[in-house]
C-alpha cells in the first residue's frame, strides 16, 4: 500500500474550515467538492490512458484519452457521496458504483448494507471515496470487495487519516497483490476511544447532509 499525503497550501486552507465547527453545512459541502478536486488531481496520475490523434483548426496532433473499460469512481454511503461531485468534475466520463458499509460503534466493524456495482470488474481501476480514514475497517472491507470481483488497481480518496487507520488498513490488505494508493489531505495525531480522528471534523456525513436521528 502507498500512503500520498497531498501537501499544498490551498488544500491545507480548505482543510482549516473544514475542521472548524462553526462552518456550516452548506459551505462544508462545496469546500469538500473543491477538496476533492484537488486531490484527484494527484489521485489520477496513473490513470490508464492510450493514443489519440486529434484535428485542431491548425493542424493534427497526437494526444490520450481514458483507457476502456472506463475508470470506476465508488464511493461508500452516506458521507462518500459529498466527494463525489467534487471527483466527477475532473473526470466525469468515469463511471459510477455505491457501496454502502455501516461501522458498528461497539465492534468497529463494518458490514455492507447495499451495493450497486458490476458484477464483473476486470480489468478496472476503482477510485474509493470516504472522507474519514479513521479504524480503516470499512475502507479495507470495500477494497477487498472491489478486488473480489475483478477490479486490479484501487485508489482511496480521503479527506483525513489516523495513523492506526493507515496501520490497520495495510495490515488487513498485506496478502491483496493489487496495487493500492491511499490519497489524503493529511494524517492527524490519533484516534479517540470511541474511534474518531483526533483533532479531526467530527462526523464528515453529519457535517455533509446534518444528524439523522437513530432507527
Amino acid at each position: 500500500m502507498k500512503l500520498r499525503i497531498v501537501d499544498h497550501p490551498l488544500v491545507t486552507h480548505k482543510m482549516t474550515t473544514l475542521r472548524d465547527r462553526d462552518t456550516d453545512s452548506p459551505t462544508f459541502r462545496r469546500l469538500t467538492e473543491e477538496l476533492v478536486t484537488l486531490l484527484a488531481y494527484e489521485a489520477t496520475r496513473e490513470v490508464r490512458v492510450e493514443p489519440h490523434r486529434v484535428q485542431t483548426p491548425v493542424a493534427s496532433c497526437d494526444g490520450v484519452k481514458l483507457s476502456h473499460p472506463r475508470p470506476l469512481v465508488v464511493p461508500i454511503l452516506r458521507a462518500g457521496l459529498g466527494m463525489l461531485e467534487g471527483m466527477s468534475r475532473l473526470m466525469p466520463t468515469a463511471e459510477v458504483g455505491f457501496v454502502g458499509m455501516v461501522r458498528n460503534d461497539q465492534t468497529l466493524q463494518p458490514t455492507t448494507y447495499a451495493e450497486r456495482l458490476p458484477e464483473d470488474l476486470s480489468g478496472r481501476q476503482c477510485y474509493v471515496l470516504d472522507p474519514m480514514l479513521a479504524t480503516g475497517g470499512t475502507l479495507a472491507a470495500t477494497v477487498r470487495f472491489l478486488v473480489d470481483r475483478g477490479a486490479d488497481h484501487i485508489t482511496c480518496i480521503c479527506l483525513l487519516a489516523a495513523p492506526e487507520g493507515l496501520q490497520r488498513l495495510e495490515r488487513l490488505l498485506e496478502d491483496l497483490h493489487v496495487p493500492c494508493t491511499v490519497v489524503v489531505a493529511g494524517v492527524d495525531e490519533r484516534l479517540d476511544e470511541h474511534g474518531y480522528i483526533v483533532p479531526g471534523l467530527g462526523d464528515a456525513g453529519d457535517r455533509l447532509y446534518g444528524v439523522l436521528p437513530d432507527a
